[in-house]
């Protein structure tokens, strides 16, 4: 890779099948337009020189019904730019609506890529609802700006499905629409910069959305590979995929109208064959050519694919298209730019006649090749159309439009000329991958002046407003330092405005290659609160509600692992059922409560001892963890959920080892992160329940109270320099 001065861009696509060569576009639903763009985007960023690396961050698949190439960690595609390949979810191949509950996973995986890079992405570019879901994250967590393509919009396809009678409750099951959506939503909220195609995709996709925020938006049409894609040279010859078609065709001579996509109910093929045969003319004057995507056995297929190619068959068969009608089951991707010159040379016409489409790839290629188009009036294809004149657009749902555009274009050979030179000319000007990575870059250097609050974990009682008050680091740390210093809140960080002074002072002035941490028996508010209060600059990680939650800065976004690893066999409603049947045991207010913590006032006159209370949950079969502090307070969590397990998840995934962890406290709250492994510091003014920590030989007792004993573990430990006591045999998680 490239060691030159420049901008790092991560491109982050997790679904289908991505590799630099010999793509197999349309072998299914997910290896399409897509894939092709965000590869031709990556090449294209990486040709550029202000740009440094481009990574295109995918899926890695270990499946024996597909190529091994896609299981290969690393590609790399030209000095600049490389394919990363990550772990989600089961090696085998996947279709993406099965994906998302691996996401969770991919993002850990992508943070684990970014420590070994050991530096931050200037931007994540995401593209589709999966990836916004994964970049949201990582975005987020990291202080890095979003930029995100959706390609597709779940309401919109939401909105076809329903208006071609498909039951709610099926798109459901076979889309999971809802959990799309809801990404989608997130991701618009997120993101700080939105790339659309078209300006139909801004107004009237992205519009229906509750989070339509149009001043993030920009429209940059994707570019054209031109040096593939061009028109028919002067040594020219007829390509291999040619005498393919000739299997089909009586007369191979005739001009040939061709439509190029995947076999999807939404590209409407089936009209297009139907008026094609119901029209004796159109048939005398030209061929059709059916390039469907890749097939072996249609009855091994998946059921929409399945449905879409039968239904096509019968129409050959019903209208007896035999002869006229060419749909080879294989084509490679070098194939598709010969055969827009094939359809050129015999003077034919391309067409799209989808029922929608976001943009139209296919359209821009045919373009530079030199042929004229058709194409639905639905989405993209209004762009390209006025901006190339180059044909002409139909209702997809009208044969007779269709009839009379394809006549238009086979008999007017003036017109045809026009059209086809009108393309040439401006394809160039308007589609070419220099000129949409120029905009992008543009619209980049902006991106510092767009930040925004991510959505991902909405803090009511803590207003996003209260936010840029304070003294918040443009980005986190998480990856680039290599040791932590993580402190308890109460007691501990805060309680001497002097020593917190002069501990802020040596961080900023020292600690360059430090990330700074809390972990409080708080909630999430009131450690933002009293962070604020105390004028400390926002941590990079923050573990609150006594190790129930984790939160990554500086834009506090939830860890969604955490969750779900915690909430294992965690029956909130029979704890607090259990908790009643016990006296001197008062639940605290409301808004110390959370989702995984429980948390009780003890009057240990009345109640019984902590070790009985524990006693008396687990005769209850309640898997449940106890920590007790000052004699009164009791925090009930998962049984996997603790200070010390949340430090200990964190150092996994971030890949710093445990010993690279300088942790303080003062009170049997701290007991789990203080005891292992971490390099430990109990500050002067503990509580008499962690005295017992003192034969403990990691962890020192500090003669200074509150952040004055934390300086002292600091030259204790030397954490500004070597790092004493963390000799390399010893520094292993």
């Amino acid at each position: 890779m490239s060691n030159s001065s420049g901008l790092y861009i991560l491109l982050v696509s997790v679904h289908g099948l991505i590799r630099g060569k010999n793509l197999e576009l349309g072998r299914d639903a997910d290896t399409g337009g897509q894939i092709k763009y965000v590869l031709e985007l990556a090449e294209a960023l990486a040709a550029n020189p202000q740009v440094e690396r481009v990574d295109l961050v995918t899926r890695l698949v270990n499946d024996p019904k597909v190529s091994s190439d896609y299981a290969q960690p690393v590609e790399v595609l030209c000095d600049k730019a490389q394919i990363i390949r990550l772990n989600c979810g089961p090696r085998r191949y996947l279709r993406k609506e099965v994906l998302w509950p691996h996401l969770d996973n991919f993002a850990d995986e992508l943070l684990k890529h970014l420590r070994q890079v050991g530096k931050l992405p200037h931007i994540i570019h995401s593209h589709y609802a999966d990836a916004g879901y994964v970049g949201c994250r990582v975005a987020g967590w990291l202080g890095v700006p979003l930029v995100h393509t959706g390609h597709s919009l779940g309401r919109v396809k939401h909105q076809r499905l329903l208006e071609q009678g498909t039951k709610p409750e099926t798109i459901e099951n076979n889309f999971h629409i809802s959990t799309r959506v809801e990404a989608e939503e997130t991701t618009l909220a997120s993101a700080a910069l939105v790339i659309a195609s078209t300006h139909q995709e801004v107004t009237q996709q992205y519009g229906i959305y509750d989070h339509y925020q149009p001043q993030r938006m920009v429209v940059i049409p994707p570019g054209v590979a031109l040096e593939r894609f061009y028109p028919i040279p002067e040594n020219w010859q007829e390509p291999p995929i040619y005498d393919e078609l000739k299997r089909f065709l009586t007369d191979p001579q005739k001009p040939i109208v061709m439509a190029l996509s995947r076999p999807e109910m939404r590209k409407n093929v089936n009209t297009l064959v139907k008026a094609y045969g119901q029209d004796s003319q159109l048939r005398h004057l030209a061929n059709l050519v059916l390039v469907l995507g890749n097939r072996d056995d249609i009855t091994t297929m998946e059921s929409g694919p399945r449905q879409v190619l039968t239904e096509i068959f019968q129409l050959i068969d019903r209208y007896d298209l035999y002869g006229c009608v060419a749909y080879p089951k294989h084509h490679k991707a070098d194939d598709v730019p010969e055969l827009y010159r094939l359809l050129v040379k015999t003077q034919g016409v391309f067409i799209n006649p989808a029922l929608t489409e976001p943009f139209g790839l296919t359209l821009i290629e045919a373009t530079a090749c030199g042929a004229p188009i058709i194409a639905t009036s639905d989405g993209g294809p209004r762009d390209i159309l006025a901006a190339c004149n180059n044909g002409m657009l139909i209702d997809p749902l009208n044969i007779q439009q269709i009839q009379d555009a394809l006549r238009t274009a086979l008999t007017d050979s003036e017109k045809w000329q026009h059209w086809s030179t009108n393309g040439l000319n401006s394809v160039r000007k308007n589609f070419s991958w220099d000129s949409h990575v120029k905009h992008y870059l543009e619209q980049v250097q902006q991106l510092p002046q767009r930040r925004v609050q991510s959505l991902l974990s909405p803090l009511p009682q803590a207003p996003a407003s209260r936010l840029p008050d304070w003294n918040v680091p443009e980005q986190n740390r998480l990856l680039t330092a290599d040791r932590f210093l993580v402190c308890e809140i109460d007691n501990t960080l805060l309680g001497d405005q002097e020593a917190l002074q002069r501990l802020i002072e040596r961080l900023r002035t020292e600690g360059d290659t430090i990330g700074v941490g809390i972990a409080t028996g708080r909630n999430l508010d009131s450690s933002l609160q009293m962070l604020e209060e105390w004028r400390f600059p926002m941590p990079d990680l923050l573990i609150v509600s006594a190790g129930s939650e984790i939160y990554y800065g500086p834009q506090v976004v939830t860890d969604t692992n955490w969750q779900r690893h915690i909430g294992y066999r965690w029956q909130v409603d029979e704890v607090r059922q259990a908790m009643q049947e016990l006296p001197g045991v008062m639940l605290q207010p409301p808004e110390v409560q959370s989702k995984f913590k429980v948390s009780y006032f003890i009057d240990e006159e009345k109640s019984m001892s902590f070790k009985e209370i524990m006693r008396h949950l687990r005769r209850r079969r309640l898997h449940v963890k106890g920590i007790y502090s000052h004699n009164m307070y009791l925090d009930l969590l998962p049984i996997r959920a603790s200070k010390g397990d949340a430090i200990r998840y964190c150092a996994l995934k971030w890949g710093l080892p445990i010993k690279r962890f300088l942790v303080a406290g003062a009170s049997g709250n701290d007991e789990s992160m203080l005891a292992g492994n971490t390099l430990a510091v109990v500050v002067g003014n503990y509580s008499k329940e962690i005295e017992k920590l003192r034969s403990y030989p990691q962890v020192y007792f500090s003669q200074g109270q509150y952040a004055w004993g934390i300086l002292e573990a600091l030259d204790r430990y030397d954490f500004f320099g070597n790092l004493y006591a963390t000799e390399p045999e010893m520094i292993a998680v």
